[in-house]
């Protein structure tokens, strides 16, 4: 990744030059980041705008993670009740809400800005892109191909730190002998549903793209991917007795010692963060779960549902410019433990993890995150059987067999 000479926004956000409105407008922003590494960082992002623009960031936080808080974002916005901005993951959650007019363009910005310069990866811009026009702001890019480790519970049972999957595997018996939880997972099925992307990526990537992508029913019938349903069986072994339903709660095992691993998106970089652990001393980090590093280019972007207020519009349109700026993205995403994306920003004060991220996106290992491949019914759907699976004594057969029939039928 490109860097410049911007030494000077490490230390937080820098003042940067934008004329102050007239007068001052408050935006109602929602969001679903309310864990305390979240706030920690969102606070960044409220600050610039206030501080730029004269304008006020009014929190709409909703408690819960993406799925409590989309249906509630969209019933606003088609009600007739728009919020001035929101949250939303790359992909296709908004698009029909962008075919349906309800979604402010951006294209004037996005060119004013150079998006299509900076923004890096470019799937991340071509993700706001709808008939080549632009209607979100690319704010970071997140990763679920992590596990995350405590060296704290591994030296309570009296054994070497892991390294990868199978070592943890290996691992399981002597810390439930020690009494340490071998994976924490919160019971989700989203999150559930991580494992069936990480295991399916850290396969083959070729596996990974012919199964959701091209949707090839030999691929998804194929020893390969019938191997990850019995990997998920060993993972529902290995995280019985865990107890807690937020993912937040799952990273305060491993941050407690409580629990030897957890698989978890990069922001529970900013969990660690807040407790005060570090990276390589406390706990590790291990890429494609310890596997040959490769990352999928997923994340957050920020839409602007459309309303009849000028005032608002020039409003939203300042905070679009807010989130993609430099000072925003260094601040923000230091704190999320995301990348950022733009590629012209200097993070040399990012910690270990967020290094690894950073040398495999410059490396080019990406992969495209299952959101930008598959229907959000068909996510949805996907994590309704893991739940069920991780819930029940459901075989590995017919895990597999439901899974395949999701895909096959999604259009």
């Amino acid at each position: 990744m490109k860097t410049s000479i911007m030494r000077g926004l490490l230390a937080g956000v820098a003042t940067f030059v934008m004329p102050f409105a007239a007068g001052a407008t408050d935006l109602e922003v929602t969001h679903w980041w309310t864990s305390g590494g979240e706030a920690n960082a969102v606070q960044e992002l409220a600050k610039a705008f206030e501080s730029t623009t004269g304008h006020h960031w009014v929190d709409g936080a909703i408690a819960g993670s993406g799925n409590t808080a989309r249906p509630v974002i969209i019933s606003r916005i088609i009600g007739g009740d728009p919020m001035a901005a929101t949250q939303l993951n790359h992909g296709k959650q908004a698009q029909e809400l962008i075919e349906a007019g309800l979604m402010l363009d951006l294209t004037d910005i996005a060119e004013e800005g150079k998006w299509a310069e900076i923004v890096q990866p470019k799937s991340l811009l071509d993700a706001c892109t709808v008939d080549g026009k632009v209607y979100c702001v690319p704010l970071n890019i997140h990763s679920i191909q992590w596990m995350w480790t405590s060296n704290a519970a591994f030296e309570k049972a009296g054994i070497d730190s892991v390294n990868n999957w199978e070592e943890l595997k290996a691992a399981a018996p002597k810390l439930r002998e020690a009494g340490i939880l071998p994976l924490a997972m919160g019971e989700q099925g989203w999150q559930e549903a991580y494992l069936v992307h990480n295991l399916l990526s850290g396969t083959s990537e070729d596996l990974y793209y012919a199964v959701y992508r091209d949707k090839d029913e030999d691929a998804l019938n194929s020893d390969g991917v019938k191997a990850v349903f019995n990997e998920l069986a060993a993972a529902r072994e290995m995280s019985a007795g865990g107890n807690v339903q937020d993912w937040n709660l799952a990273t305060a095992k491993v941050i407690n010692g409580e629990a030897a691993a957890q698989v978890m998106g990069d922001w529970a970089q900013g969990e660690f963060a807040l407790a005060g652990k570090k990276a390589g001393q406390d706990y590790n980090c291990l890429i494609a779960m310890g596997g040959e590093p490769s990352i999928a280019t997923g994340g957050d972007a920020f839409y602007f549902p459309l309303n009849k207020d000028p005032e608002i519009t020039a409003a939203q349109k300042e905070l679009a410019k807010v989130l993609i700026s430099p000072e925003s993205q260094v601040a923000f995403n230091l704190k999320k433990g995301s990348l950022p994306v733009r590629g012209d920003v200097d993070l040399a004060a990012a910690g270990p993890c967020m290094q690894k991220g950073l040398e495999t996106l410059a490396a080019g290992k990406v992969i495209t995150g299952t959101d930008q491949l598959i229907t959000p019914d068909a996510v949805g759907q996907i994590q309704d059987l893991m739940a069920e699976f991780f819930g029940s004594d459901m075989t590995p057969e017919d895990a597999h067999a439901a899974f395949v029939e999701i895909i096959l039928n999604d259009e």
